[in-house]
């Protein structure tokens, strides 16, 4: 029958954290063949060396790539698809970043089964925790439905950390070869393949808890990218040029939809630029952006805005009353 489905495991000084990815590769039961596949790109702790361990005692399942010089500071993109994904065997890639894991042992089984099940499937992904650095305690969740079913046919998939952890993410590897050219250019990598699997097939959301993202990692996209104000800007802007150019690969039939992704962007832009509140209210684009939002839809956008601490706590204690 051979591999059906090849693990994607992007790590980089991830010493502290790798053992538990790997492990959670290791204890899953599937009635099929696995590999793992784990690029390395040139770690500088002990990450490169807890592979080899793990290598040398799964020598036919654990496949790694340990670079010796960073690929990602060379301007190197997509290190997982260019190392891991055209190297793979299998039917369908798993991805799981190496600080991130998974923690049912039948994860891989339910999505094989019913990927096998839903032909027109390109991708699907499932609910995860969100946990501290330490790996055990929970801060959140991300859990798109409460229920399982496809992503509306008429609309993109834009793939996200609000909506899909990137280890719950499993998908058709026949469909990612030869990616277009705003593939590699995007300054990220969920986004562009959300978009090409969600054009070329249906998106699919399984509701069940089966992998952990942990948040507080120094070289996690957060720390490297989000709290940086022009670092953020610049990647929000790269966004938005990948998304001119997705609009012109799928003949423009989400036109609409793609108007309104870009107009969230900018309105994410403005306000990271910090522009003060009143004027960040008073904005063309921000007005055009919660035009159509009902009245109290609006009172949460603008106490969002203007009492950010206050409109949390009381988030906090409206969940907590749940």
């Amino acid at each position: 029958m051979g591999v059906m489905v090849s693990i994607s495991c992007i790590t980089y000084n991830h010493e502290k954290y790798i053992a538990d990815a790997i492990e959670g590769f290791l204890m899953q039961k599937t009635n099929f063949e696995y590999e793992i596949l784990i690029h390395d790109d040139a770690s500088t702790d002990r990450t490169p060396e807890i592979i080899r361990e793990y290598q040398k005692k799964y020598p036919d399942i654990i496949k790694p790539i340990l670079q010796s010089e960073n690929k990602m500071s060379k301007g190197v993109s997509r290190v997982g698809y260019r190392y891991n994904v055209t190297r793979a065997q299998g039917k369908y890639i798993a991805v799981c970043e190496g600080d991130d894991f998974w923690t049912s042992e039948h994860k891989l089984q339910k999505q094989v089964d019913f990927m096998e099940s839903h032909p027109e499937c390109t991708m699907c992904f499932h609910a995860a925790k969100i946990v501290k650095e330490d790996g055990k305690e929970e801060i959140g969740e991300i859990r798109l439905f409460n229920e399982s079913k496809f992503w509306p046919k008429d609309k993109l998939f834009y793939g996200s950390g609000r909506t899909n952890a990137t280890a719950s993410i499993m998908y058709r590897k026949e469909y990612l070869e030869n990616p277009p050219d705003f593939f590699f250019k995007s300054p990220v990598g969920d986004t562009p393949l959300a978009l090409i699997l969600s054009y070329k097939g249906r998106v699919a959301y399984i509701d069940e808890y089966m992998s952990n993202y942990r948040v507080g990692v120094p070289v996690s996209w957060n720390s490297r990218i989000h709290d940086k104000k022009d670092k953020y800007i610049e990647t929000m802007k790269g966004i938005l040029g990948m998304l001119d150019e997705f609009n012109q690969y799928s003949n423009y039939i989400y036109d609409e939809d793609i108007k309104r992704r870009k107009l969230e962007i900018e309105v994410a832009i403005l306000k990271k630029e910090d522009i003060g509140k009143l004027n960040f209210l008073r904005h063309p684009k921000v007005k055009l952006y919660i035009n159509d939002y009902s009245k109290a839809k609006k009172m949460k956008f603008y106490m969002q805005v203007m009492f950010p601490k206050l409109y949390r706590d009381l988030a906090r204690k409206i969940k907590k009353e749940k």
